[in-house]
């Protein structure tokens, strides 16, 4: 019996080196030469299998054994990229349930794929189980719109500096734009779509008459949307940063670069960092702050307004 053993070790030692090596491993061939049954080798492979399984969930990388049909064997497969960890998907899928962006059905799909592809096969029921009682009463929104392949639609229009027309669905009704697609962006449920209007006549009804700041676009709320050939240049220096512009606006509401500045009155001055990533604290007295930001746009004040007798605006 102890002979079998260390001939065991030896034989999947053998096959492990030979894949290790980027040879394959014919099971026939295998079996001939450790004078073994095929299924004796098959069952060495699983326990490779099982290993580099472990192997994954310590260190991350991913290598996996499959059948080459090309080869008639099998080959190691090494994706040198780190794969996720199962904490890091149960938190990419909290926070997919969190965001309600997508209707139950591409919701479902989703995580069914990120658990899929990227969780080890035995620890995906796990992963499943945590999150089963708010994939079960996920509420979707109302708007009940399929709208990520537009959304891929968009991005490609992003990326290669074309024109798109679209029909926006406006609360008092339909209207035509020809726009420079500027950056996709998520907030509070909704993509966004941050755009330059190309019609003088049209900026002309906007509080935002020059290029330096974007009208914004819920994307579920575009009912057709058309990439043209036609391009259109912006200089490098002058590229639209949605980093620093998300760093300013409030609600996704549109509208001119402002400063407002205001007294808070509140336990917890990080919820007013987070909140606004460009606040400057300009004086503390008695736990009292006075702060400065950067924002665009009106919806600053819905978030002023919602903190109540927390803030005191001063301009």
């Amino acid at each position: 019996m102890k002979s079998e053993g260390k001939d065991k070790i030896k034989r999947v030692l053998g096959i492990y080196t030979g894949l290790m090596e980027g040879r394959s491993i014919n099971k026939a061939k295998a079996a001939e030469e450790y004078n073994v049954t095929k299924r004796s080798i098959q069952r060495d492979i699983d326990d490779i299998r099982s290993f580099l399984d472990w192997q994954t969930k310590r260190k991350g990388y991913v290598d996996s054994v499959i059948y080459d049909p090309r080869k008639k064997g099998y080959c190691l497969e090494h994706i040198s990229k780190t794969k996720f960890t199962n904490s890091e998907i149960l938190a990419l899928c909290k926070i997919l349930l969190d965001s309600r962006a997508f209707i139950k059905e591409e919701m479902k799909i989703m995580l069914a794929k990120l658990i899929s592809c990227c969780v080890p096969k035995d620890d995906q029921k796990m992963i499943k189980d945590l999150i089963r009682n708010e994939e079960y009463y996920y509420v979707e929104l109302k708007h009940g719109v399929k709208f990520m392949d537009m959304m891929w639609d968009i991005g490609q229009a992003i990326q290669g500096h074309n024109y798109i027309e679209v029909e926006y669905n406006k609360k008092k009704g339909m209207v035509k734009r020809k726009l420079k697609p500027a950056a996709i962006m998520f907030s509070e449920y909704y993509f966004y779509l941050t755009a330059f209007i190309d019609d003088e006549e049209v900026q002309k009804r906007f509080d935002v008459l020059n290029d330096s700041f974007p009208t914004i676009y819920r994307i579920d709320r575009i009912k057709k949307l058309k990439v043209l050939n036609e391009k259109f240049h912006i200089p490098y220096k002058d590229r639209f940063q949605e980093g620093e512009f998300r760093k300013r606006i409030q609600f996704m509401y549109g509208g001119k670069l402002q400063r407002v500045k205001f007294r808070y009155y509140g336990d917890n001055i990080e919820n007013v960092q987070d909140r606004l990533p460009t606040a400057k604290i300009l004086s503390e007295e008695n736990g009292v702050y006075t702060i400065s930001a950067e924002v665009f746009g009106s919806g600053i004040d819905m978030w002023l307004r919602s903190q109540g007798d927390e803030i005191e605006r001063l301009n």
